[in-house]
């Protein structure tokens, strides 16, 4: 298994949905900038995020950036430029992102990435995503539900 960068949306919804225990499933550790932990805290975030992110899983690291953020992301919001630096530092991780602009500047960049759609696709295609307890696609998975690696 390795590691993965994330960005803030992917997480919120997660943890909305009560489906963070997907993540830790399919990678080791799930690595966030600063800023990506600045956002799931701020105070306009839904308390059960902000309560999660002040109590974060082992598996959850915050790693700062080594060099400052490029000024050609800086349309992008904080969440975005740094969890894009920070794949771009990390070479070779994968990157959990749904904005559009981001995921674009993330290819360009050669990076890898995973990106979330209107359905529950935030990994994978959803045909990737076997419930094991229902063995089948799960639209909406929920707590106790564990998903098979490919």
């Amino acid at each position: 298994m390795q590691a993965i960068v994330a960005d803030t949306t992917p997480l919120n919804y997660l943890v909305l949905i009560q489906a963070t225990d997907i993540l830790p499933e399919l990678y080791r550790t799930v690595l966030i900038p600063p800023a990506v932990k600045a956002e799931l805290a701020h105070a306009n975030t839904p308390a059960v995020v902000r309560a999660w992110i002040s109590q974060p899983p082992a598996w959850l690291e915050v790693v700062s950036l080594k060099r400052p953020v490029d000024s050609a992301l800086e349309h992008l919001d904080a969440g975005e430029r740094e969890a894009i630096s920070l794949a771009s530092e990390l070479q070779g991780i994968l990157l959990l992102m749904d904005e559009r602009d981001g995921v674009t500047i993330a290819r360009h960049r050669g990076l890898r990435w995973w990106v979330r759609s209107q359905r529950w696709t935030l990994l994978q295609p959803v045909d990737s995503l076997i419930c094991k307890p229902c063995s089948t696609g799960c639209a909406r998975p929920r707590s106790g539900h564990r998903f098979a690696s490919w």
